[in-house]
């Protein structure tokens, strides 16, 4: 599971960074989103796999919020991807603005692409956080002997 954690982060990454290209709308701005959008994400992605990877050789089970929380990431990294925008012919174009072809549709994706990457990089971190916990292990429980428990007695009572 932790390679498909990888693969799929770093398909998605470059999804973020350069998927404009796939519709012919690259442009200079691809060549600022691969060191800081694409790098990072890629990394984050890497160190989530390698999360999973200890707790599964630890024996424990990746938890629901950590792959609810990554299942959220990609779908925002697919909409950051869709929405993200780049510079062809002095416009900002994005792939939804391309698709839909008006002025408005293109205002509306790069004022929803900042949310989109916002929420796609915290869900990240936060499904490795998730699978940190996932990882450690169980809290020693108190042993309680019987005629034990309760308060030590005061010294002067």
């Amino acid at each position: 599971m932790n390679r498909v954690f990888a693969v799929v982060g770093v398909v998605l990454a470059l999804w973020m960074c350069v998927g404009r290209w796939l519709f012919g709308i690259g442009g200079p701005l691809t060549w600022w989103y691969l060191p800081t959008i694409g790098l990072v994400f890629i990394a984050l992605q890497l160190w989530m796999a390698r999360r999973v990877r200890i707790t599964r050789d630890r024996g424990r089970r990746t938890s629901r919020s950590t792959v609810v929380s990554l299942a959220l990431s990609w779908a925002c990294a697919i909409g950051f991807g869709l929405t993200v925008p780049d510079l062809v012919d002095d416009r900002l174009v994005s792939v939804l603005s391309l698709a839909a072809g008006s002025a408005f549709s293109g205002e509306m994706s790069i004022a929803l692409c900042n949310p989109l990457g916002i929420l796609a990089f915290a869900l990240l971190i936060a499904s490795i956080v998730f699978a940190y916990a996932d990882a450690r292990d169980p809290k020693p429980e108190e042993d309680e002997h019987p005629g034990e428990g309760g308060m030590v007695p005061h010294p002067l009572g």
